[in-house]
């Protein structure tokens, strides 16, 4: 540790690192032109850098060139059990590729404290209308799971650095908002600015109280564990100013959807962007979360807030301590990290937002980023006349009505809103459709204890909202089965059947298999869509139904006012109700059973934990780059649900007939997410999304839509399992060509892992998601990207060919794609190597993440023997 420019602050006992003086000293007055993140980073960096590289460092964040790396040490390492799972099962199966060579597997540890919350099992098989719901999901969670929680257990015991929050109460990016980002971290003595990778695209979240925080996926998470640096290039830092206000009746939901569409406009993918502005002051700690949580929805790596009166209120809120509260307020303030020191900070880009202009709005179909004013349903062809055929579901039917996800649930005013509309809509005696599923997962045991103390719980109880989970449930495809008649009906009648979701993400097929299509939107519009029962209904103007008096109720009558809804948050949500949930679940508590093997005992028949493959054979050796043939050939915006999609798996899906040769059944099959603990379950569900369109198969003219490849040269058409088997039997190398914005979504890396033990060497696209770009990086699988204006379409690329690729790789380097043609032409295309540093060139040419780890252990392990 760098341990100069110490510096006292006042009133504590507590030394901070004086980065002013670390850049000043550099450049003199250089630190008051820096943005807040560069700030955080430098004092990063002043922490933990040895003096040579600090010098090289600071210059780069003070000149703001892009051209050389620098390493970023994160003080931790937040996962989900989906993700971060499977970086364990990584890790183990690390310790016996280092076994196997002589080294102590023991010494593989996570050096960094590693926080796993077990939140993304549960299905939700139960409905919100089932008083038992929640122990019955949770039974059923338990039992489907249990030989990832074995796994998960032993990793408590066996690995040093690993804390574990089971299953049952809340999700990662809450609790980590609510109870585990202490803004302001302390070690030694030393008081240090809070920051985190985390293994889930929303890990930003918590920049909402002024913490650098950004998703990761497992692979790069597995490397910043091990104790390597997350390096990167500065990224653009641009400057979002908020202007105006919301207008009556307009959640925060409604702003970040609106946001969302603009941002993706302005195209920030990869920036850190810095809310701040006039418009900033008006919005709460939760309405800040809300838009921080949908970061990669815009693109952007990171969302961040400045640290203000608005974040200490957020802190007592939610029960923090005073010593902590105090020593966050006079660490920023001290520090130029607080708002008013802030206020003259220049970008070299900024974007201005104007809150007023916010309308009440959903999102999609398809994707987040697709804004729908609902006034203008009618007008985009999804509203339209309701079919009410006695006993039978309209056209456009919401077969799945969800307040879910982290992006709402943490928020109180929206919690709030809904409630109160619940109990508007039931004084009018207003019932929510037979055919929708409701639900009501909160991120937060807190949530039920304060529409508990509002008296709003039972209100939401009787409109079929009852708690279903603390989990990430349906936005992550975690719906559950319908009933088998309302099913039956969707199936027979090729119904137009429709998810809407308090969410983050509604990808064709992520919500659930018999939902069409899904739309994003506030919490109280939940429960409204659940009342209309059809996306095909004007939610602004139609009649929601007919009161005892006989008067038509339409959603003005129902929806609350701003100042009814603060009022109750006032009264209702207390600093005690965190406490009690929080301070039991982080309770210190010594275990005192016997050490674990360090080696993991693998179950042999288990279809959820399979010690991985990434050290034997093809995988562990050297790409060939060279007569490589296409698996795919993809247009723009292919999500990380197409290449690995995560929701439930069907029982005529590869995965699905591999489970029922195993001995699964149908009922157990579970989702997608859940198995990638299992190289063998996981790898069938590669592309194994039915609404992606593969350009190679075509069928009267037009893309057929499905998990489906045509085999070359052979010309056959398969299901694309068949043709990864296929391949995979010849050892036939190759690639994927896509076009713009290839692997938006989650951070899974089994959209990586997939296409790797699939055989694929390089993926070429017009642009990458920055995570999925790491991830493919970290698998060892080349990522390339087309110049401007060529792209699969100029080129007449149509499957038939072959691809090598050849250049020295550094970082950013032209290389040359040779493209062999079935006619015996010959073309040669220049693309960009998305290797961005030179420690992802190291991390490519060892093979990936855990085999550069591998040897760099061996390697150190001998040098000190």
């Amino acid at each position: 540790m760098n341990t100069a420019n110490r510096k006292r602050l006042p009133g504590t006992q507590l030394d901070f690192f004086d980065t002013r003086a670390a850049v000043d000293a550099i450049q003199p007055g250089a630190y008051d032109t820096l943005p807040y993140t560069s700030r955080v980073l430098a004092e990063n960096l002043v922490r933990r850098c040895d003096p040579v590289t600090l010098v090289a460092s600071l210059k780069q964040i003070i000149e703001r060139k892009r051209e050389l790396d620098f390493p970023w040490f994160p003080a931790r390492v937040v996962c989900h059990d989906i993700l971060g799972q499977t970086a364990l099962v990584d890790l183990a199966g690390l310790r016996d590729a280092i076994a196997a060579q002589g080294g102590d597997p023991a010494l593989v540890n996570p050096v960094v404290p590693t926080q796993l919350v077990v939140d993304h099992s549960l299905a939700v098989e139960c409905g919100g209308f089932d008083p038992d719901a929640f122990a019955k999901n949770r039974a059923i969670e338990d039992r489907r799971n249990e030989d990832r929680f074995d796994f998960i257990n032993w990793t408590k015991r066996a690995f040093k650095n690993v804390d574990v929050i089971p299953p049952g109460n809340g999700i990662l990016h809450q609790i980590n908002l609510e109870r585990m980002s202490p803004v302001v971290q302390v070690k030694d003595g030393v008081a240090f600015p809070d920051t985190l990778v985390g293994t889930d695209s929303h890990t930003p979240m918590v920049d909402a109280l002024g913490v650098i925080a950004i998703g990761v996926g497992g692979l790069e998470a597995e490397s910043v564990m091990l104790g390597r640096a997350s390096y990167m290039r500065l990224p653009d830092i641009v400057g979002v100013e908020l202007t105006g206000k919301p207008a009556e009746g307009i959640t925060a939901t409604d702003v970040v959807l609106s946001l969302t569409e603009f941002l993706r406009k302005e195209k920030v993918v990869g920036a850190y962007l810095e809310f701040y502005g006039a418009g900033t002051a008006s919005l709460t700690l939760g309405d800040r979360a809300t838009i921080a949580n949908m970061a990669p929805e815009f693109g952007a790596t990171a969302a961040m807030f400045y640290i203000d009166e608005q974040t200490i209120k957020y802190l007592k809120l939610t029960g923090r301590d005073d010593e902590l509260v105090k020593l966050v307020e006079t660490y920023a303030k001290e520090t130029g990290l607080w708002a008013d020191s802030l206020k003259h900070a220049e970008y070299e880009r900024v974007l201005r937002f104007d809150l007023s202009t916010v309308v009440r709005t959903l999102a999609g179909p398809s994707n987040p980023h697709r804004r729908l004013p609902v006034s203008e349903l009618a007008s985009r062809g999804i509203s339209g006349k309701v079919e009410n055929e006695p006993g039978l579901m309209p056209d456009g039917a919401v077969i799945i009505a969800a307040i879910t996800s982290c992006t709402n649930t943490n928020n109180p005013r929206n919690m709030i809103a809904a409630g109160l509309l619940a109990r508007n809509a039931n004084r009018r005696g207003l019932t929510r459709k037979p055919w929708a599923k409701t639900s009501l997962a909160p991120g937060s045991k807190a949530v039920t204890l304060y529409l508990e103390e509002a008296g709003l719980l039972p209100e939401l109880e009787q409109l079929g909202f009852g708690v279903v989970a603390y989990a990430c449930t349906s936005c992550n495809g975690m719906s559950g089965a319908l009933d088998p008649v309302i099913q039956k009906e969707v199936v027979e009648r090729d119904l137009y059947a429709t998810a809407v979701l308090s969410g983050n993400r509604n990808f064709d097929g992520r919500i659930h298999p018999y939902a069409k299509q899904a739309f994003l939107a506030s919490p109280p519009l939940v429960v409204a869509y659940a009342i209309a029962g059809t996306i095909r209904f004007d939610i602004e103007k139609d009649v929601l139904g007919v009161d005892a008096d006989g008067h038509a109720v339409t959603l003005k009558d129902i929806w609350p006012t701003d100042a009814e809804i603060d009022a109750i948050v006032a009264s209702s949500v207390k600093p005690e109700q965190f406490r009690k949930v929080y301070e039991p679940m982080f309770a210190v508590s010594v275990d005192t059973g016997e050490p674990a093997n360090p080696l993991y005992d693998w179950r042999e028949m288990s279809t959820y934990i399979r010690r991985p493959p990434y050290w034997e054979g093809a995988l562990a050796g050297e790409r060939t780059l060279s007569g490589m043939r296409p698996l795919a050939v993809l247009g723009d915006n292919i999500t990380t649900d197409h290449l690995s999609p995560s929701n439930a798996i069907l029982p005529d899906s590869a995965s699905g007939e591999y489970l029922a040769k195993m001995g699964l059944p149908e009922e157990d099959f579970n989702s997608y997410a859940t198995h990638r603990g299992d190289h063998l379950t996981a790898q069938r569900a590669t592309f194994a999304n039915p609404t992606l369109k593969n350009e190679m198969v075509v069928e009267d003219g037009k893309v057929k839509a499905g998990s489906l490849a045509r085999i070359e040269p052979d010309g056959k058409v398969t299901r694309m399992w068949e043709a990864i088997e296929t391949y995979m039997e010849r050892k036939q190398p190759l690639i994927v060509i896509a076009g713009a914005d290839y692997g938006q979504g989650s951070s899974r890396d089994w959209a990586a892992k997939g296409v790797r033990l699939a055989g694929a060497e390089a993926i070429v696209a017009e642009g990458f998601e920055r995570i999925h770009r790491t991830n493919l990086v970290g698998m060892g699988v080349l990522p390339l990207e087309f110049k401007p204006g060529v792209n699969r379409l100029t080129l007449s690329i149509d499957g038939t060919e072959t691809f090598d690729v050849i250049g020295e790789r550094k970082p950013r380097a032209d290389l040359t794609l040779v493209i062999h043609r079935k006619n015996g032409e010959r073309v040669d295309v220049p693309v960009t190597c998305r290797l961005d540093t030179a420690e992802e060139v190291s991390i490519y040419e060892a093979g990936g993440v855990l085999q550069r780890f591998a040897q760099d252990f061996l390697e150190s392990s001998k040098a000190a023997a």
